[in-house]
């Protein structure tokens, strides 16, 4: 085998194994219904209408305004371009028309009241959101600097040591050793951080199938959190609500003060096609760690925000801790029990200590919580 053919069976060997320790960061790619075509020109010109380059008789500054074309992290009340655009490229010209011309809702008609379009314009406007939802369906994909970052370093390990041992270009030694102790090092550091950080995801924050504020539904509204997450005091887990519960308010509740009727809609929509609402998780445990969200709650009585945040400050739900073992063991360490509970008389020797004042509260660590088997079994 040559040296080019050597070369490169190590530089596969070495990207596969960099995708697998990088993480996968691609995202499947979803197929979309076929849509009407559309001349360049009608597409661009619709693109211009959109970021209000060309007058039409509104108001508003322009669409984007309102419809971001970018991925934000912040919460924006308003659907964005591509919801509308998921939403509209089905339409045909009429019913896309009707619906931006003469829109349901108060907040939609009060912002859309002085908006002017002839016949052409709605059609060029569609023409543009037709094609962003062609091209912006499978999302938006993260950067890999990380991975390239990691390759790079790969390379340079691996093309210092084919040099200093084969080829030999180089003749001073000294930067191949400066090139591998700083490339080792380096390669050491981003392997250990990235294997503690399996299975953590501090400050995740996904956006989900509807725009649902718990500010609003738990801050401003005051709704308990155990109203909807119903099964936290009986399971494991805390569950999410079903749509048939949202309509025990929303069957009244069809339009948000500043998110209107679109994001409502797709409860009935749900309800509709009898389609559940693909809600994403934002806390996840490894398989191999065992939480009971009944024993806290209930036996625990500890409260939500222990450990999910100030979420009645939240529109949108944030990993805040890094449920890292660290973050547990040191709850349980400082956390104390509900020592009158009957489940707690066999500790005869805690009690005894506790009534003569010797200890002043019986954390879990001292009922065994820091036990290896309570959690992993």
């Amino acid at each position: 085998m040559n040296l080019k053919s050597t070369f490169t069976l190590i530089f596969i060997s070495f990207y596969l194994i960099c995708s697998v320790c990088a993480g996968n960061d691609s995202i499947s790619k979803k197929a979309v219904q076929k849509v009407p075509f559309y001349k360049l020109h009608d597409v661009e010109t619709g693109e211009r209408i959109f970021h209000g380059l060309i007058p039409t008789g509104t108001k508003t500054i322009n669409c984007a305004s309102c419809h971001n074309v970018d991925q934000l992290d912040t919460f924006n009340w308003n659907p964005s371009a591509l919801n509308i655009a998921l939403k509209c490229f089905k339409m045909d010209t009429a019913s896309f028309k009707s619906l931006i011309m003469n829109p349901a809702g108060k907040l939609m008609t009060a912002i859309h009241d002085s908006l002017q379009l002839n016949d052409k314009q709605v059609f060029q406007l569609q023409a543009f959101l037709t094609e962003f939802a062609k091209n912006n369906y499978e999302g938006y994909k993260p950067l890999k600097t990380n991975r390239i970052f990691f390759i790079i370093l790969v390379l340079l390990f691996c093309l210092s040591i084919i040099d200093l041992s084969v080829t030999k270009k180089i003749r001073f030694k000294f930067i191949h050793v400066f090139v591998l102790t700083v490339s080792f090092i380096l390669l050491t550091a981003f392997i250990v951080k990235e294997s503690i950080n399996i299975g953590r995801s501090k400050d995740y924050k996904p956006d989900q199938p509807i725009k649902f504020s718990h500010k609003v539904h738990a801050g401003q509204n005051k709704t308990e959190c155990l109203y909807c997450h119903f099964n936290a005091t009986q399971s494991k887990f805390a569950g999410v609500p079903p749509a048939s519960l949202c309509m025990n308010c929303h069957i009244i509740v069809g339009e948000g003060t500043r998110s209107g009727k679109f994001e409502i809609s797709k409860i009935y929509e749900s309800l509709n096609n009898n389609k559940p609402i693909q809600w994403i998780k934002v806390y996840n445990l490894p398989d191999h760690v065992f939480f009971s969200h009944s024993q806290h709650v209930v036996a625990g009585k500890i409260d939500c925000s222990k450990c999910h945040g100030e979420v009645a400050g939240m529109d949108q739900i944030v990993q805040v801790n890094d449920l890292s073992m660290g973050f547990c063991v040191n709850c349980h360490r400082e956390t104390g029990v509900q020592f009158d509970n009957n489940f707690y008389k066999k500790y005869e020797e805690l009690h005894k200590y506790y009534n003569e004042g010797k200890i002043k509260m019986v954390t879990v660590e001292k009922t065994g919580g820091t036990d290896c088997m309570k959690c992993h079994y």
